[in-house]
């Protein structure tokens, strides 16, 4: 039973992580899987640059993620559970997704926002 436990406790690769960004009273989201952070992809004359501190957000629940959208009038997503998080919640459809290196990628424009 220990082991068990142990394995789901250690499930640190599907974090997701979330940062807000505001600007001119407008809030754009920034949602990546951990796993990706710090990397950059490129492919097919597109890149993905995760180096930087524009994904670096903290880690977050999909409630609270849910939450942080809300209010948000775009969002970001990068990473297979961040894509999943933003298909189950229809966020975003899987026919507008991406994938630059095999690294999924979209972005939603939020038409209620402020």
């Amino acid at each position: 039973m220990l082991c068990m436990r142990s394995k789901a406790v250690n499930k640190s690769k599907n974090m997701i992580l979330a940062k807000g960004h505001v600007d001119n009273g407008r809030k754009l989201v920034a949602v990546c899987d951990a796993e990706l952070l710090r990397k950059r992809f490129e492919g097919k004359g597109l890149q993905l640059d995760l180096t930087g501190s524009f994904y670096k957000g903290q880690q977050v629940s999909k409630e609270k993620l849910q939450q942080l959208i809300k209010d948000a009038y775009v969002v970001n997503l990068v990473g297979e559970e961040a894509i999943a998080f933003g298909v189950k919640t229809g966020l975003i459809k899987k026919e507008n997704v991406i994938r630059i290196a095999n690294v999924p990628h979209a972005q939603a424009l939020i038409t209620g926002g402020t």
